[in-house]
């Protein structure tokens, strides 16, 4: 990839940031961690990222608020990832515009493959664009 992807995370959990923080890093993306989704926010506004990475049981606005906000705003690809796992919790972090939506715990060599997923149907859809 000639360009280091940006993701952005937010957890309010130091110990869940550090390890996926780690993960995408040694994978080869650029990683900015917050504790609070609405931190992130004030981020993205001034930075957009290209992709984000939001739990949903957060200090402030929730990642479900977070998630509707951003896709208000953005097409940038969202991952949920939290330890809510009722299918409504499922249901409704996709219905809010979220790409994928993964349990914790989980392990962060998938998070990192559905990452890199994610980019390469973007790359696929640019490519078959141009």
């Amino acid at each position: 990839m000639s360009t280091q992807r940006k993701i952005y995370i937010a957890d309010d959990e130091a110990n869940i940031r550090i390890a996926i923080k780690t993960f995408l890093e040694n994978s080869g993306f650029l990683v900015k961690d917050f504790e609070s989704g609405d931190l992130l926010m004030e981020a993205f506004a001034d930075n957009p990222a290209d992709l984000v990475v939001l739990d949903v049981m957060m200090p402030g606005s929730n990642g479900f608020v977070i998630c509707k906000t951003l896709r208000e705003k953005s097409t940038v690809p969202i991952i949920m990832l939290t330890a809510r796992d009722s299918d409504l919790d499922y249901a409704t972090g996709l219905d809010l515009g979220s790409d994928d939506y993964l349990i914790k715990p989980f392990s962060p060599m998938a998070l990192v493959k559905r990452v890199e997923a994610i980019f390469r149907r973007i790359d696929f859809e640019r490519g078959a664009k141009a």
